[in-house]
């Protein structure tokens, strides 16, 4: 009989049912908005430590392998076997937007997960003694629908009495549909390109500008300065340098770090994307500028004005894409932070500064440009 029963999962695991072929692209926790109840989904579970997922669309039943202990859940239902013993879970398997979902809770009492918190980026390390990884936390009902991938708005901030218009484009990073990269320009470091073209080219529904360059130099080469990684490879690197680097994992699990910490981080498999620039901008929801501790040594970095292009992180995994006229660093902080960052650091502006969408330009450089972050929305 359980001959028979493992047959028929795994029948139904080679058919690809569409709990498993519409799941989105990135593992991720739910946490339930009314109980701060968790989940995961079983696609994060399949292979995790050696863990095996079985799967049963006609009876609804979650098989969870790993070692010498089974689990047997069913969708929508309390009660579950371990190792053919009756339990009763403190919350029931659902399915969500076309993945399944099960309590992190039994699984960190039956198979030894261990769950750290990690508040500033708001993920959850789960690990075991042989493996170990960290989700972004999403917040919300099973069934809540998602919010569009994109937002575009023209916003005005005050800032010391002053008004700031605003290009803003906001990115929900854990929709399904999104993908992020990092695109230099002709694909090879040194030459540039004109923000529109590398996002014509790249499929991408919105794209910002990117990190500093030598854009003066009467040089066909034109090198562009700081980390630069796309696709879990270095395009382009800056041993030593301190100032702070947006990256991002295979989940889109987005962060700001310091340049000292990224080869560390580099080297664990941590990073999949993200590039150079600075100052760093709010910390925590809070305006924080180190501008010396960074190694940003022009005098006037503080107090001159001009065009700027920034990224912000929000809480909740979004990212905001902001570019405005006439700002100070010290002014574009805070207009980062009436924007909702929760993190937050400066690119590259003046002549580079950039903001695609849609098609069009919402702001258009002055000049070509070395790299950008681009969004697609498939």
């Amino acid at each position: 009989m359980k001959k028979s029963i493992a047959l028929l999962f795994l029948v139904f695991m080679l058919l690809m049912p569409s709990a498993f072929a519409a799941a989105p692209p990135k593992n991720m926790v739910i946490m339930d908005a009314k109980s701060n109840h968790s989940f995961v989904s079983v696609r994060f579970v399949n292979g995790f430590d050696g863990s095996s997922i079985e799967w049963d669309e006609a009876s609804k039943r979650i098989g969870i392998t790993h070692g010498s202990v089974h689990i047997a859940m069913t969708l929508g239902q309390k009660s579950a076997l371990v190792n053919d013993k009756a339990v009763t879970l403190q919350d029931a398997p659902f399915r969500d937007n076309g993945s399944i979902y099960v309590p992190l809770q039994i699984l960190s009492k039956e198979l030894g997960y261990k769950l750290e918190w990690l508040k500033t980026s708001n993920a959850v390390k789960i690990s075991t003694e042989k493996a170990s990884s960290v989700l972004p936390v999403v917040t919300r009902t099973a069934g809540q629908a998602l919010p569009n991938p994109v937002v575009s708005e023209k916003k005005t901030f005050k800032v010391g009495g002053k008004s700031f218009n605003v290009q803003m484009v906001t990115v929900s990073l854990m929709h399904p549909q999104v993908q992020m990269d990092v695109v230099l320009a002709g694909n090879t470091p040194g030459m540039v390109e004109d923000l529109s073209s590398i996002a014509k080219r790249s499929g991408a529904t919105v794209a910002i500008n990117g990190t500093f360059f030598d854009a003066y130099t009467t040089g066909s080469y034109k090198a562009p300065y700081g980390y630069i990684l796309s696709k879990g490879a270095i395009k382009m690197a800056s041993s030593g340098d301190q100032r702070v680097i947006f990256t991002y994992d295979e989940n889109q699990l987005a962060s700001l770090i310091s340049g000292a910490d990224f080869q560390g981080k580099y080297n664990q498999g941590l990073i999949e994307g993200g590039l150079q620039a600075g100052p760093r901008l709010i910390v925590d929801g809070k305006v924080s500028l180190n501008v010396k501790q960074e190694g940003f040594k022009d005098p006037k970095i503080l107090t001159g004005g001009g065009a700027r292009s920034a990224l912000g992180i929000t809480k909740d995994h979004k990212l905001i894409l902001l570019t405005t006229g006439g700002a100070t660093i010290p002014q574009l902080a805070e207009i980062m932070r009436e924007a909702g960052a929760y993190q937050a650091m400066n690119l590259d502006g003046g002549a580079s500064s950039g903001l695609y969408y849609n098609g069009k330009y919402l702001t258009t450089p002055g000049r070509k440009i070395s790299n950008a972050i681009v969004i697609k929305v498939q």
